[in-house]
């Protein structure tokens, strides 16, 4: 009788075992604003370029250790916070010729899929919408570091992330042409985003 108690003990055990869920390993990220910047860099009259960046980049990671392909990365870049140094160039960007903050305010990305490229290397592939048009894109990730504490006790991490698009695919098509050939602004805009995150706290 003992011996069959005992065996009828450790199987409720292994069934409750069995179908209580395994603990979440999924860690939720928030992107501190004032250490990340979103930068891009263009051609200028084919010869130089042009670099700027904007400053309002907020957004949330959901990071999977486990599984990388279960993580999520939402991103919000405030359009209005274009800057390239200069007032006058900052404003026609603002314009309609171009971002038409008016009423395209926001520049999102939403990943779809996420890669192990090597260690501290990823790819992401997601959805990419400036004035108003979503197209998709590839962006190669270097990170996330390894988490470090701040002085005042919270987790953080970074990563940079890269790509390159065609402003004309996503509806920003002002140009000009000068003399001998060629154009004012180039097509292809080189994006990089350098992010640090502060982990969530746990509810």
């Amino acid at each position: 009788m003992g011996q069959l108690l005992s065996r009828a003990t450790l199987s409720a055990v292994l069934a409750a075992v069995l179908i209580v869920p395994a603990a979440a390993t999924i860690t939720t990220w928030q992107i501190d604003p004032a250490h990340t910047a979103a930068g891009f860099a263009v051609k200028h009259l084919m010869i130089s370029t042009v670099r700027g960046q904007f400053k309002g980049v907020t957004g949330v990671i959901n990071w999977d250790d486990q599984d990388i392909s279960k993580s999520t990365i939402d991103v919000t870049i405030d359009a209005n916070t274009v800057d390239t140094s200069e007032p006058k160039r900052d404003a026609d960007l603002k314009s309609d010729k171009f971002f038409d903050v008016a009423k395209y305010p926001t520049i999102t990305f939403k990943s779809k899929k996420i890669e192990r490229v090597s260690a501290g290397k990823l790819t992401v592939t997601g959805d990419l919408t400036i004035h108003g048009v979503s197209k998709e894109a590839t962006l190669d990730v270097e990170g996330p570091t390894p988490p470090i504490k701040d002085p005042w006790g919270n987790a953080r991490v970074a990563a940079s992330a890269t790509t390159k698009v065609n402003r004309q695919d996503f509806g920003v098509k002002w140009n000009a042409n000068i003399d001998g050939g060629g154009v004012v602004v180039g097509d292809d805009v080189t994006i990089t985003i350098d992010l640090e995150m502060i982990k969530k706290a746990a509810k």
